[in-house]
């Protein structure tokens, strides 16, 4: 029986000449062919505000948008989020996203005093896929992939989401024909795993 996997992805720009959607489309491919269910939210298609009081993150309605992409991530058992690495981290539009998809309520329960709060999204795993234009072992190395581990530790696993796998794709821009297409053959591949 195959998985169900929520394909999240991040680049801004919503041009499907974007070498991220081609990566999408790749894993999605290989996933369906391997008798996976897939959806894909594409984050630069979504009309949704951004959050700027904390009362309204903790307090407020989402809109339609964000209830149907949590509506997504509740479905799936696999998540796999693409975006670009941009001024070291992940672009303002898929922290906006994330800000807005996990609400207390959602994700986690907030706090009783002297209690911990209760993840809500465990059982889950995930994949980020991140492309850059710096080599990615130079990301890896020098800045110890400061933000993808922000992400995976200070966002996921404080919802429970574990555990969560990193591919990341570096020297993007420039890279031959033949290099993209390992790129894109990796992707089919992660995706009939499901991984």
């Amino acid at each position: 029986m195959g998985k169900r996997i929520a394909v999240i992805l991040g680049h801004p720009d919503a041009d499907p000449a974007r070498f991220g959607r081609a990566l999408a489309t790749a894993y999605v491919r290989g996933a369906e062919e391997a008798g996976h269910e897939v959806r894909m939210i594409a984050v630069a298609a979504l009309d949704f505000p951004l959050l700027r009081r904390a009362q309204d993150w903790q307090e407020g309605e989402p809109c339609a948008a964000i209830r149907e992409a949590q509506a997504t991530v509740a479905w799936a058992g696999h998540l796999v989020i693409l975006f670009p690495l941009w001024l070291g981290d992940m672009p303002a539009l898929v922290k906006g996203f994330l800000e807005q998809l996990l609400r207390p309520g959602f994700a986690f329960t907030k706090a009783a005093p002297g209690r911990p709060w209760k993840t809500l999204l465990k059982g889950r795993s995930a994949r980020l896929v991140v492309t850059m234009g710096m080599p990615a072992f130079f990301y890896r190395l020098f800045y110890r992939a400061h933000s993808i581990a922000s992400l995976r530790r200070n966002i996921l696993a404080f919802c429970g989401i574990a555990p969560v796998r990193t591919t990341l794709i570096g020297m993007i821009e420039g890279a031959k024909d033949a290099r993209r297409k390992d790129w894109l053959r990796e992707m089919v591949a992660l995706g009939r795993a499901a991984r």
